[in-house]
C-alpha cells in the first residue's frame, strides 16, 4: 500500500494531520470543551486509495466521501476495518442504493423523497442507517438543505421512517470573510442542535452537528460543532 505513495506525500499528510490535531484541541480548549467531543472527518474527494489507507494506518478515524461513485470505486481496496465510513455529498435518490451498508451514515438529507429512499433501502436491506439532516443555514437558492423555518417538522417526519436513524444536523454556511457573521451562522446551528436534540425520540439519536471545513473549522468548533468535516488541510489541494 504504502508503495503507491511518495514519502513526501506520507510526510506531508504527517505533518498537516498533526496541525490539524492541534487546532482542534486549542479551539475547543478555547471553548471550554474536551477535545475529544469532536470528532475530525476527513473530506477524502480526489484522494487516491492509498494515502487514504496511510491516513487510517496514521489513527484517522471517521472518513467522508462526496461522490457516490468515487467511493464505490475506492470501496474494495479501502481498509474498512480501520475507520468509519460516512456520504457527505449531495445525493440523487437513484444513487441511494449502492451505498446502503456500505456507509454508516449519509450526512445531505434534506428532502422527504431521499429521506424515503433511504428508509426504503434500508428497510429492504434489512439495516438501520445513520442521517444528518442538512440545513440551508445561509437560505441560498443555490445550495441544498432544509429551510431553517422547516426544519424542526422536517426532522420529525423523518423520524417516523423505518431503517432510518437521525443522528443529528449538518450545514455548509455562506462563505464569508466576516469572522462575526460565520459566528452567527454557527451559533444558530447549535441552537437548532440543540432544541431539536431535547425532543427525544426513539427513532433518532442525536449526538453530531457536522459543520466547519479547512478554512473555518477552529471557529466551527468553538460555536459547537462536535464533528469537522476536513479534506485540504490533511491532503494538500485537490487534483
Amino acid at each position: 500500500m504504502e508503495g503507491n505513495i511518495t514519502p513526501q506525500a506520507m510526510a506531508a499528510f504527517d505533518e498537516n494531520y498533526k496541525r490539524v490535531r492541534e487546532e482542534i484541541a486549542q479551539a475547543a480548549q478555547k471553548a471550554g470543551r474536551d477535545p475529544n467531543e469532536v470528532t475530525l472527518l476527513a473530506a477524502t474527494k480526489t484522494v487516491p486509495v492509498e494515502l487514504v489507507n496511510y491516513a487510517i494506518s496514521q489513527g484517522l478515524a471517521c472518513l467522508g466521501e462526496n461522490r457516490v461513485q468515487e467511493l464505490l470505486e475506492k470501496y474494495g481496496a479501502l481498509n474498512k476495518a480501520g475507520c468509519d465510513l460516512q456520504f457527505i455529498g449531495r445525493l440523487q435518490t437513484n444513487k441511494v442504493k449502492p451505498l446502503i451498508g456500505k456507509v454508516s451514515c449519509i450526512q445531505s438529507v434534506d428532502s422527504q423523497r431521499l429521506a424515503g429512499e433511504i428508509s426504503r433501502q434500508s428497510t429492504a436491506a434489512g439495516l438501520t442507517t445513520g442521517v444528518l439532516v442538512q440545513v440551508n443555514i445561509g437560505r441560498e437558492p443555490q445550495k441544498g438543505g432544509v429551510d431553517p423555518d422547516a426544519l424542526l417538522e422536517f426532522v420529525e417526519e423523518v423520524r417516523t421512517l423505518p431503517g432510518i436513524r437521525v443522528e443529528g444536523l449538518m450545514a455548509v454556511p455562506p462563505v464569508c470573510d466576516n469572522k462575526s457573521v460565520l459566528s452567527r451562522y454557527f451559533l444558530d446551528m447549535h441552537k437548532y442542535y440543540v432544541d431539536i436534540a431535547a425532543k427525544k425520540s426513539d427513532n433518532g439519536n442525536m449526538h453530531s452537528l457536522s459543520m466547519g471545513m479547512s478554512s473555518d473549522f477552529p471557529l466551527a468548533i468553538q460555536c459547537g460543532a462536535t464533528m469537522v468535516r476536513v479534506g485540504s488541510s490533511l491532503f494538500g489541494a485537490r487534483q
